[in-house]
């Protein structure tokens, strides 16, 4: 049963109404409180206090605070007026009841009214961090692209400067090709002129010589009716000598060749031009000059260290288009693979790279050793820990004084055993 409290005090303004309902012998923390315009209901077990007010109050400016075992109460009047007392009298029962009830439901009203009301400012608060997401989106986007672009114009003015020191290099060559060519001239000219100033004055001694021979038979034979003359051969007349060469595409001459050798440079060769052929959509962009494996390698690999993987895969692709025989090119996409989580790629990358590390000699050690650890570190994070840990071990196998490996294959050897305990 329920002890109801009449002994509670309360005094009033014109605009508000001052209550307070002691709880005596209970310690008050929390109190149920139920309040609206005219009807006012508190429950402190085992104490209850329930008042159809006098006149309608602002339920929602109204205040209640716990102190000291009282309940103190701030009503402020709807009205600007004094009351007669605090609760109704003479009210009837069925009266009573009606206010209690229209109470409830306006209760219940106001409460749904609060619910729609948070809804919507819920949507309203979803729908401006919604905004806000897509504006951060929208601006990290174009960050994103302002430093493509600004990579791609660092890219072609360095391209454009690369592209401008060949010219200048090509116009020096140039310019040295033709003052050496001019030498050439000027030294066969003055030589030219040397023949013919010796040949002019060997001319000119010969015939003196022939004049004073003359003069001396014609002194000891003044008794023969015919002199004698002497026979010299006529001069050399100018020709031309036609040469002729073996046709060949290599510069040197064919008695310096190796045929087997250029065979197959050859062959490479055009090999070269018919995947450039084949490929010609994703080339046909490139220069002449940029149709380079060894460029495109630098490429990828200055993306790579901007940490521009993309690029440097496309770079790769370019460079394995032109030359799929190179094996760093793998390994440097094997390794932008798994910077971009594509392990099946990185699998697929190192393994080839490895093919073509062959024969395992001493030179191509560092490289098989990144081939290895590459697709191990690709099959651990598919969590294929066996075969992770044989690829570390054959890195291990080339490298045995490698710490880093040994400890990161001791690491996987403990995952082994610990996923097979739990099995």
């Amino acid at each position: 049963m329920p002890v109801w409290v009449r002994d509670y005090s309360w005094r009033q303004t014109d605009t508000a109404v001052f209550l307070s309902l002691p709880m005596r012998g209970v310690r008050v923390t929390q109190a149920n409180i139920f309040c609206t315009d005219q009807y006012l209901k508190v429950n402190v077990p085992p104490f209850l206090f329930e008042a159809i007010l006098y006149a309608p109050i602002d339920d929602t400016s109204s205040t209640a605070k716990i102190r000291n075992e009282t309940i103190f109460f701030t009503l402020y009047k709807k009205e600007v007026a004094m009351w007669e007392s605090l609760v109704m009298e003479n009210g009837d029962k069925e009266k009573m009841q009606r206010i209690r009830e229209n109470a409830i439901i306006k209760a219940q009203e106001k409460a749904d009214e609060e619910e729609k009301s948070k809804a919507v400012t819920k949507r309203e608060h979803k729908k401006y961090a919604l905004e806000a997401t897509m504006k951060l989106e929208e601006t990290e986007r174009k960050r994103i692209e302002n430093l493509k672009e600004e990579e791609r114009k660092k890219v072609t003015e360095e391209l454009e400067r690369w592209k401008e020191k060949q010219r200048n290099e090509e116009k020096q060559r140039r310019i040295q090709r033709e003052e050496e060519i001019r030498r050439e001239r000027k030294l066969i000219e003055e030589k030219k002129k040397q023949e013919i100033n010796k040949a002019k004055t060997l001319n000119a001694g010969t015939s003196k010589t022939r004049s004073i021979s003359t003069r001396a038979c014609s002194s000891e034979n003044i008794f023969s009716g015919k002199l004698k003359e002497e026979s010299f051969p006529a001069p050399r007349s100018a020709g031309t000598i036609k040469i002729s060469f073996t046709s060949r595409v290599f510069p040197t001459a064919l008695r310096e060749s190796r045929v087997a050798e250029e065979e197959e440079w050859l062959h490479k060769q055009a090999e070269a031009r018919r995947a450039m052929n084949a490929n010609f959509s994703e080339l046909k962009d490139l220069n002449e000059e940029e149709k380079n494996p060894d460029w495109l390698k630098d490429k990828g690999n200055k993306m790579f260290a901007t940490g521009n993987y993309l690029a440097a895969v496309n770079a790769y692709n370019l460079a394995i288009l032109l030359n799929n025989k190179i094996p760093v090119l793998y390994l440097n996409r094997a390794a932008c693979h798994l910077k971009l989580r594509n392990l099946h790629k990185t699998i697929e990358d190192s393994s080839k790279a490895l093919e073509l590390l062959i024969p395992p000699v001493s030179d191509n050690a560092d490289a098989r050793v990144k081939a290895y650890v590459r697709r191990g570190t690709a099959f651990c994070q598919l969590e294929l820990y066996a075969e992770g840990l044989q690829d570390y071990e054959a890195a291990l196998k080339i490298d045995p004084t490698n710490k880093t490996l040994e400890q990161d294959a001791e690491k996987i050897e403990h995952i082994i055993h610990g996923t097979a305990q739990d099995s």
